[in-house]
């Protein structure tokens, strides 16, 4: 009953802005066929999965895209207590957010441009990459980059492209390209081709060879490749997946976890040490790395890399065992070793999601992700955070077959 409760106000919604939907090439719902072999969960019909991800858009859009300090600029609010107002990370996610939900949505585009335009109004000093963070008066607090924000960014770009095309006020698709290459000459090693922290690193830094491993977005270096035709990228995805593997066998090889933080990629990788930049919890599985099996996963269903499906396979396998296939058992954290961060029993959505996505990959997870989709969008958005609520609908999106792609 929940289901058609949802989805009879969204279907009027969407008669409602079909006219907002022919402006856009690949309208919500998409519906994308991913690779040969994966699932959707199917204990609901497709009709509620896209009611019950639109409905949460709704919810998400509404408390978190904020009007600029500047006309016609939005910015992705970050929640926080502190001068933090927003940051890069956010920009990405709502600018990836907010170009696959057009059709659905009228104002997209002007959402989008709007993201765009508070992005390009602060650019630190290499041009092209964005300043992590902004304050309330939207100044930044300083010029250094987070990479992943800037991945994100530029992939929404690219996307952004092939919903409404490159011959408006912003030409989206040199933006991207433009952002690409500054990416590849600041935020990727050229020695050990793996991804670095921010461009304030430099080759003469202590950790110009360590990397956070939710940083590793295969999908997106595939289409970075494609869109700039440099060959760079197939190297990043060739090591990474390398360092990756070696991690997990490793240090990892019962539960296929890696940790938020890996260090000395050009001698021996490592999980980093407590506190090595932003927790005790820095060498485990925690608010970073609970990113992984999402952004693994998205790259089997768009391109069917078999080393994404070898990754995703052993930890689906552990979850599965660990949890005794009741969601309600995921904890907040984990040791390399798959045993609960103690004192982390609670529900965090940036953790359950990433699960759900992961299990997509093969059939015999079906009833272990019906049973996470339904406990995933069961929380309400207003018990949790920017963070969780933005990995939420990202999984969401993908869960409900409506992640594209530009691969």
């Amino acid at each position: 009953m929940r289901c058609k409760l949802v989805w009879l106000p969204v279907v009027l919604l969407l008669v409602d802005t079909i006219a907002g939907a022919q402006q856009v090439k690949k309208p919500f719902p998409q519906h994308t066929p991913y690779h040969k072999g994966t699932i959707k969960p199917n204990q609901i019909s497709q009709g509620a999965l896209d009611g019950l991800t639109l409905g949460f858009y709704r919810q998400w859009q509404k408390r978190y895209v904020k009007s600029g300090c500047k006309p016609g600029e939005y910015y992705i609010w970050f929640e926080r207590k502190g001068k933090k107002q927003t940051v890069s990370e956010g920009q990405g996610y709502g600018m990836i957010i907010t170009a696959l939900m057009a059709g659905a949505d009228p104002t997209a585009k002007a959402v989008y441009d709007g993201l765009f335009n508070f992005y390009r109004d602060h650019r630190n000093n290499h041009g092209y990459l964005m300043a992590w963070a902004q304050d309330r008066k939207c100044k930044s607090i300083d010029q250094s980059s987070a990479t992943d924000g800037d991945m994100d960014i530029a992939y929404s770009l690219l996307l952004a492209d092939r919903q409404w095309g490159s011959k408006g006020t912003i030409n989206y698709l040199e933006e991207a390209r433009r952002m690409i290459g500054a990416i590849m000459k600041y935020e990727i090693n050229p020695k050990t081709y793996s991804v670095i922290l921010s461009d304030a690193i430099e080759y003469d830094s202590k950790d110009y060879f360590d990397t956070r491993t939710s940083d590793f977005m295969p999908d997106h270096f595939k289409a970075f490749e494609k869109a700039t035709g440099d060959k760079k990228w197939a190297k990043v995805v060739d090591r990474g997946y390398a360092l990756f593997g070696y991690m997990e066998d490793t240090y990892s090889p019962d539960a296929g976890l890696v940790p938020d933080f890996i260090v000395g990629i050009n001698e021996k990788p490592r999980p980093a040490p407590p506190r090595f930049l932003e927790s005790k919890y820095d060498g485990k599985y925690n608010y970073n790395a609970c990113r992984v099996p999402w952004r693994i996963a998205t790259d089997y269903l768009m391109t069917g890399d078999k080393r994404a499906k070898v990754i995703n396979d052993r930890i689906d396998h552990w979850i599965r065992e660990t949890t005794n296939g009741i969601a309600d058992n995921i904890s907040a954290g984990y040791t390399l070793g798959g045993n609960d961060i103690k004192g982390r029993y609670f529900e965090a959505l940036s953790f359950i999601g990433p699960f759900a996505v992961s299990a997509m990959v093969d059939q015999k997870n079906q009833k272990w992700l019906n049973a996470v989709w339904k406990y995933l969008v069961d929380f309400k958005l207003k018990d949790y955070d920017y963070y969780d609520n933005s990995i939420k609908l990202l999984n969401m999106i993908v869960m409900s077959g409506n992640y594209w792609g530009v691969q």
